[in-house]
């Protein structure tokens, strides 16, 4: 990890148009011209449309306007670009789908794997079985999605993850179970966290109080806007991660475990 360079991480925090995909990419050009220079760029949950249970009406095809869109943010500021969105895949089920956006116009996705129920989230979308590790300026990145982050297990891994990542469209009525757990997850994985959230009222009446933030390895916040909206940069330190792992191997004790293979029921 010591030759690795640092990484410099930029969380969008704003309000969402509800169910407006082209308002809200309108949007977010306006607030990633801000971010040029950064190498990760992170937008909430279903950051075209809100947190929508109308997956019929508002799912995207796989390349569809927003997959492109974010493709042609990626190449602009050459940087990854990564959110979540409503996609039909080519199976025909609908997803709460992360795409993760490259410069060099590659995509990669990964499919949320806890659908909040307590909003039917699992009836109108399919869950995701397979966790992703993925890679940026040799970081090693796991994308998650909101309602993962309860579940330790599926958040858990034996010192592969540099980085944690969650995008989230997180209410303020549970505020204080994300700040919570955010830290546990850096804690108990010896890595850092970053979490992305969005601010003001979705279209169901719910607040968001945002609370995006950036944590150390320890759990400590590098960042931390509360209910501002922009956007947020902090660079993420390769030399001091891996110095705390050598001083504090805590992850040669963990417990060895493997995870069933699952599949998910259609939508």
């Amino acid at each position: 990890m010591n030759a690795k360079a640092d990484l410099d991480i930029a969380l969008v925090q704003t309000t969402l148009a509800w169910q407006a995909p082209a308002a809200n990419r309108e949007r977010f050009q306006g607030l990633l011209a801000q971010v040029r220079g950064a190498d990760l760029i992170v937008l909430p949950e279903m950051f075209s449309t809100g947190f929508s249970m109308d997956s019929a009406a508002l799912a995207e095809p796989e390349e569809g306007p927003t997959s492109q869109w974010l493709r042609e943010q990626a190449q602009a500021l050459q940087a990854v670009v990564t959110g979540s969105l409503i996609i039909q895949a080519a199976d025909g089920s609908y997803r709460n789908r992360l795409l993760w956006a490259r410069p060099d116009g590659s995509m990669a996705h990964y499919d949320k794997r806890h659908l909040f129920r307590m909003a039917g989230e699992h009836e109108y979308y399919s869950a995701g079985d397979q966790q992703v590790l993925l890679e940026v300026k040799g970081w090693r990145v796991r994308p998650l999605i909101c309602y993962d982050l309860r579940f330790p297990v599926w958040s858990r891994d034996a010192q592969t993850t540099d980085l944690l990542l969650y995008t989230a469209n997180w209410p303020a009525a549970r505020r204080n179970h994300w700040n919570r757990l955010l830290p546990a997850r850096a804690i108990e994985n010896l890595c850092y966290v970053a979490a992305v959230n969005r601010v003001g009222e979705d279209g169901k009446g719910h607040a968001y109080s945002g609370d995006s933030q950036v944590l150390d390895f320890q759990g400590e916040a590098l960042l931390e806007p509360g209910a501002a909206d922009g956007v947020f940069r902090v660079r993420l330190q390769a030399a001091a991660l891996a110095a705390y792992r050598e001083r504090f191997p805590a992850y040669q004790d963990a417990d060895a475990f493997s995870l069933a293979s699952t599949s998910s029921d259609p939508a």
